[in-house]
């Protein structure tokens, strides 16, 4: 089997939110083949088209949901960080805040160079 790189785009927020932008995740999928009779094809189709997604999909989900044992562990994990910092006082303009940040001493450490 042959190392893939996948993409996983999506648009977290509408458009009108002032965060909107698309977010993009890179990784590595190995590819695989399977055999399906009829019966379970044409429900996986089905479904796939009902969901608007895709019959790969609906399987990468199922053997989640059946073999990572501690998938919903990890979903309250990951939803209990969602908006942890919201809270704070001290960062009026989470924008500005970042973007400071990321400018902080790069130039200086540029110039010494």
């Amino acid at each position: 089997m042959a190392d893939r790189i996948a993409w996983l785009c999506e648009d977290p927020y509408p458009k009108s939110h002032p965060f909107a932008h698309r977010r993009c995740i890179i990784y590595i999928v190995r590819r695989t083949q399977l055999y399906l009779d009829d019966d379970l094809w044409n429900a996986l189709r089905a479904r796939a088209r009902e969901q608007g997604t895709t019959i790969s999909e609906l399987v990468r989900q199922a053997a989640r949901e059946r073999y990572f044992d501690k998938l919903d562990g990890r979903r309250e994990a990951m939803q209990a960080l969602v908006g942890i910092r919201k809270d704070r006082t001290d960062l009026s303009d989470s924008v500005k805040y970042i973007r400071d940040l990321r400018r902080g001493s790069r130039t200086g450490r540029l110039e010494e160079q």
